[in-house]
């Protein structure tokens, strides 16, 4: 049973516990509020997935380091997730659900941990946040990055205290950002490979800057300042599939340095791998609304995965186990910051990106 811990302090010894200890003191997700000169707090979620460890390294490193003896400048509500799978250095169990799937207005917001989700979304919508971050690493190669669910000057200016790069998402559902979307300024914070030093650096001093803001500006943005980007469509490889990577004898050998084409604009015709058998549609692609747009983007006839347009993809990596429970990776397509209207709860996409001859349109 996926139960919720809510406190008004740090557990004894906490700080001094990586994020594969962290069960001996918490036995499933806990809320975490530590009170600051500012009442109005900073919310920041970590370990959703239990090898992505950063965040969790960011915040004890933080409170050790600064405020351990000290009082906070803003008031600090904290989301420890998924502790059961850090112990086992694991993104989630085979028994568990994503739990960054399990947020509201997502297909698995009626489960279990659902429920929990649901109950932290509403307790800290009554704290009126001046903020939401959710810290992630990657398994592939990525620069960092920030992600947002709505394209809104706070949004912007939140993403890009963290980095130039912000990639605009709308599926998959039921993530923490897009939940609380909803009432405060929110953003994902994709923070290169677990483990990495800069990671956890970049991060902390993300997390110093926004507890020392008195608001988040809401002045719009020129497109010199940011690099926008839009995910279109995410690339699954189905589950009876076999994959490697470099030259082995699966019905997908993916090149072998993969992930090395994250963030880059793949022209038509470049080869992510060879195909040896199997089904001859080896990949699946799925555009925002979940239909299948896979001759889009790849062509499969010439024993090969190949591009078929120009796209850019981000997340490729080379962890079976990641591609099999989560994707491959994911699809994306530059926008003009000055191009986009301010997104609505109701229309939770730009007429722009609406039209019927956008890229993605289902296959027939």
């Amino acid at each position: 049973m996926v139960k919720l811990t809510e406190l008004d302090h740090l557990p004894d010894g906490l700080l001094e516990r990586p994020a594969s200890a962290l069960h001996h003191s918490l036995d499933g997700p806990a809320l975490i509020h530590l009170e600051g000169r500012n009442k109005q707090p900073l919310f920041v979620s970590v370990l959703q997935h239990g090898n992505e460890v950063t965040g969790w390294e960011a915040v004890r490193r933080l409170l050790k380091s600064h405020y351990e003896f000290d009082e906070l400048p803003r008031s600090l509500s904290i989301l420890i997730g998924n502790t059961r799978a850090a112990r086992h250095r694991l993104r989630r169990l085979d028994d568990q659900l994503d739990y960054n799937r399990c947020w509201p207005g997502g297909q698995h917001e009626d489960s279990e941990p659902g429920k929990l989700f649901r109950q932290v979304t509403d307790r800290m919508r009554s704290l009126s946040p001046i903020a939401s971050m959710d810290i992630h690493n990657n398994t592939g190669l990525n620069p960092h990055y920030a992600a947002i669910n709505r394209v809104r000057p706070e949004f912007l200016r939140l993403a890009t205290t963290f980095s130039s790069k912000v990639v605009f998402f709308t599926t998959p559902l039921g993530t923490q950002s897009m939940a609380f979307s909803k009432f405060c300024p929110s953003t994902t914070l994709e923070c290169g490979q677990a483990g990495a030093v800069h990671g956890t650096d970049h991060s902390i001093g993300f997390l110093e800057a926004c507890m020392h803001k008195t608001a988040i500006p809401t002045t719009p943005m020129d497109a010199n300042e940011v690099h926008l980007f839009h995910m279109v469509a995410t690339v699954r490889v189905p589950d009876d599939v076999l994959i490697g990577f470099g030259n082995v004898p699966t019905e997908i050998a993916f090149r072998e340095n993969l992930d090395v084409l994250n963030f880059q604009e793949l022209p038509a015709g470049i080869s992510l791998g060879d195909i040896n058998g199997g089904p001859p549609q080896p990949l699946l692609v799925t555009d925002i609304d979940g239909n299948d747009v896979t001759c889009q983007y790849f062509r499969f006839d010439r024993d090969q995965i190949e591009t078929i347009r120009t796209t850019m993809p981000s997340m490729l990596t080379l962890d079976r186990r990641v591609i099999y429970q989560d994707c491959l990776c994911y699809l994306m397509e530059r926008i003009n910051v000055a191009d986009h209207v301010e997104i609505s709860d109701r229309d939770p996409l730009p007429e722009s990106l609406r039209r019927s001859d956008r890229p993605g349109e289902p296959c027939i």
